[in-house]
């Protein structure tokens, strides 16, 4: 999916499917990374967090010609990794008129947690 912008691209998160109602994607993650003692950065996490939210919830309230802006990301580090293919999963938890509530999940090869997250977004007229 040609999605990304080059922040994205950058933190190496790829998009498989964007919906409303669901994001799916993966990270490829490597050396590069890693912060110093070699572990996956938790930035990493935290901007796949808010990139699959933003997204989603973006794309839930374009019929109305907004987007959404996130107000809160509040990221949980749970496992760490040195490299491999993650596999990203943000739902909505509630999607009103002006705010919505997104959770994301980062689950390994295996499907065990490494990183979860919720996002609150509000949803905004874009900039001109």
């Amino acid at each position: 999916m040609e999605n990304a912008s080059a922040f994205m691209a950058a933190a190496g998160l790829r998009l498989t499917h964007v919906g409303p109602d669901r994001v799916e994607g993966v990270l490829d993650l490597g050396p590069e990374h890693h912060t110093p003692w070699g572990v996956v950065h938790g930035g990493v996490y935290t901007t796949a967090i808010e990139s699959a939210a933003s997204v989603g919830a973006s794309a839930a309230v374009a019929e109305r010609g907004q987007i959404a802006v996130g107000v809160n990301n509040t990221t949980d580090f749970l496992r760490s990794i040195t490299s491999g293919r993650v596999t990203v999963l943000a739902t909505p938890a509630q999607q009103g008129r002006t705010q919505q509530l997104w959770d994301v999940r980062i689950t390994d090869p295996e499907g065990r947690l490494v990183a979860r997250g919720t996002v609150r977004l509000q949803n905004v007229e874009p900039r001109q």
